[in-house]
């Protein structure tokens, strides 16, 4: 958060020191243009005075724009107050259509209705030429701090400025030909300076425009389709099934992303927000320090088959599904057998409504399921911390090594742990078998085994046995396996 606010404060500090720059330029140059214009009554020196007057202003509001943009988002300004910058764009915009206005109606009266005499001086080329150096050196530190924190009003005014070397080339063009005109008695070439500054008029119409464009799409939240279509393509991320869709938009340096993803709904929550980071990071890479918000919506995914959408249907109810049995009834009818569990602290009531919600939603679900038997099994969040007696577990394990030698039960129980919890005992151990045994063989024969043992033990609870590989012991076992 710390190295964020630094970086912030420092992009703040160098576009102000930019559009402060480009302030006190404006300056010199307005006035230098001003003073040597009314000299030599030259139009096309007079005109560019008045655009370096408005350049001036421009300046200034971009200056302003760019104090205040820097703000941090508040209570009435959500997405903070970069738009500021694209107002300042739109702003100075419209002053050079003002400017366009007023040089073209002065360049026509000087063209057709009055004669004005222009004096070409050492002072207009000089001014022109430093003029020239000024806009050359600002512009190119304006596009420099514009590129480099994505500002769109220190880009505009590098723009504008860049487009004034242009225009003061044009003038020194025109002062060059009125020279001609007096030297070798070409009256119609005395016409020149109105022409040149047509030009100028020319050249910030055609800028006006691009940049009033570009100002319009902004402050309208358009984006260019490559930006929206790069995003598409950058979070299609493992896992995500659909990108349904992309927001884009910018408040002037700052980007804003809102993107709604499909995954598989039997996706974990833990997985699932691996997917939107994985996503905001890649629009990140692609837009850096964009603010990206991801919404992930689960679907059913087309290749789901029914164990998953069991599982999903169960959990959405707030349940938990195992056990999960499907037999073919024929005819296109299937029969769906499974253990729900519930909170053990509801009634039997409760519960059974909780199931038969499950069971109807099931049916829904998937309309080729025309029978559903569940077996209610309480799940408490209770922890058993009283250890059963030392004469419970002598018992447990001369009941264990009986169904061994007279049963053929041959899977080495070790790990033996029995605890006693509300008058029922709980038995935990664990069971070697070969390695290439098939899982369903090896349920099966834990299924038998805890029979046998509950025909054996009275009053017991809770069985859980664990099997392994022969020659594996898990790292939680205290036991030797043989």
């Amino acid at each position: 958060m710390v190295a964020g606010s630094t970086e912030l404060h420092e992009a703040d500090r160098e576009k102000r020191w930019a559009a402060s720059s480009s302030v006190a330029a404006a300056i010199f140059l307005t006035a230098f243009k001003l003073v040597i214009g009314i000299i030599t009554g030259s139009l096309g020196i007079l005109a560019e005075a008045a655009h370096s007057g408005l350049d001036l202003v421009a300046a200034a509001v971009t200056l302003f724009a760019v104090r205040v943009s820097g703000r941090p988002a508040d209570r009435e300004h959500t997405y903070g107050h970069g738009k500021v910058e694209n107002l300042s764009a739109l702003f100075e915009t419209l002053l050079l259509l003002l400017t366009c206005v007023w040089i073209i109606y002065e360049a026509i009266q000087r063209l057709f209705f009055k004669s004005v005499e222009v004096k070409p001086s050492v002072w207009a080329f000089v001014i022109m030429i430093i003029a020239i150096g000024i806009d050359f050196s600002r512009s190119r530190m304006l596009y420099r701090v514009a590129k480099k924190y994505d500002s769109q009003a220190l880009e505009a005014d590098a723009l504008h400025f860049s487009t004034d070397i242009w225009s003061s080339s044009v003038v020194i063009g025109g002062l060059v030909l009125v020279l001609i005109a007096e030297r070798f008695n070409l009256p119609w070439l005395a016409k020149a300076d109105s022409m040149a500054a047509m030009g100028v008029a020319g050249i910030v119409i055609w800028v006006s425009f691009q940049l009033g464009q570009r100002t319009v799409t902004a402050l309208l939240d358009g984006v260019p389709a490559s930006v929206r279509d790069d995003v598409v393509r950058a979070v299609r991320v493992p896992g995500v099934v659909e990108v349904k869709q992309v927001r884009v938009r910018r408040s002037g340096p700052e980007a804003f992303a809102d993107v709604m993803l499909t995954v598989e709904r039997d996706t974990s929550f833990e997985r699932t927000h691996d997917i939107a980071s994985a996503a905001e990071a890649a629009i990140q890479n692609l837009l850096p320090s964009a603010d990206v918000v991801v919404h992930v919506e689960p679907v059913r995914a087309d290749h789901e088959g029914w164990l998953t959408t069991v599982r999903v249907l169960a959990a959405r109810h707030g349940l938990g599904a195992h056990g999960i049995r499907i037999y073919d009834l024929g005819k296109g009818g299937h029969s769906v057998e499974l253990h729900l569990e519930v909170s053990d602290g509801l009634s039997l009531d409760e519960a059974h409504g909780q199931a038969t919600a499950f069971e109807q939603a099931l049916r829904e679900a998937i309309p080729g399921i025309t029978q559903v038997i569940t077996h209610i099994e309480p799940v408490g969040d209770g922890i058993a911390r009283r250890q059963a007696t030392a004469a419970d577990e002598a018992y447990i394990r001369r009941v264990l090594e009986t169904l061994s030698e007279d049963m053929g039960f041959k899977c080495h129980p070790h790990d033996i742990t029995l605890r006693r919890a509300g008058g029922e005992l709980q038995l935990t151990f664990h069971c070697t078998m070969a390695a290439g045994t098939p899982i369903t063989d090896a349920h099966t024969f834990t299924e038998r085994i805890e029979g046998l043992i509950r025909s054996q033990v009275p009053n017991l609870g809770r069985v859980v046995i664990h099997v392994e590989p022969n020659g594996v012991l898990d790292s939680d076992s205290r036991g030797d396996p043989s």
